[in-house]
């Protein structure tokens, strides 16, 4: 694996990420960076130590070149940590979900009876994470005199994406429009307080840390 330059990207993080055939020099690169920025190390301070010039190790943490393996021994000694300890974020198994229009999963929640319908569009959060995150598509489709309330662990987000609802959150009502939206904590009792113009689509996005629920 030879230290080839990547020619035309220079320092744009967008096209270092969105490049594919380089996704294991920007992994290396950023492994490199977070070892030494976690041992308080400057550039010039792990350069020396691995006997590389400054402007090598900042094309190799930018991701801007592919490192020979007496490169990486080299940086991997001078970090104090195993060479295989570079390849962690490439190795490391990212998920993605993809839900078409129309079809997340219909959850049951207080309020369904009442016209309010509830989509879950994704889970992020597995047993490694300690975060879970749950985006909801939530439509309101029918007036009720009766308003569920909900309170739990974690944060949520409001989106309004349409129509106008009156939210209370504790003690405080927000009317909300199209565009606007609303972060508090969860574990406050909150939820629609009288809805305004039908019908009404929002995200909710709920997160929470995964031992606490």
């Amino acid at each position: 694996m030879s230290e080839t330059r990547r020619s035309g990207l220079g320092q744009d993080p967008h096209a270092l990420s969105g490049t594919r055939d380089y996704l294991l020099e920007v992994a290396i690169g950023r492994e490199v960076h977070a070892f030494r920025a976690k041992l308080g190390l400057t550039v010039s301070d792990l350069a020396a130590a691995a006997g590389l010039s400054n402007g090598m190790l900042s094309k190799i943490e930018n991701g801007v070149i592919s490192p020979s393996l007496a490169t990486l021994q080299s940086l991997s000694s001078a970090l104090g940590v195993p060479v295989t300890a570079l390849f962690r974020r490439f190795e490391e198994r990212r998920d993605a979900v993809f839900v078409k229009a129309g079809q997340g999963l219909a959850i049951e929640r207080r309020g369904t009876r009442n016209g309010h319908q509830y989509h879950l569009l994704g889970h992020s959060g597995d047993r490694s994470s300690r975060v879970v995150v749950e985006p909801y598509m939530i439509t309101l489709t029918a007036e009720s005199d009766v308003f569920p309330l909900f309170q739990h662990d974690g944060l949520e987000f409001l989106y309004i994406l349409e129509g106008e609802v009156t939210y209370r959150h504790a003690d405080k009502l927000y009317v909300m429009q199209p565009g606007d939206s609303l972060f508090f904590d969860a574990d406050a009792p909150h939820g629609p307080e009288e809805l305004r113009q039908l019908p009404i689509r929002f995200l909710s996005i709920i997160s929470y840390p995964r031992d606490e629920r």
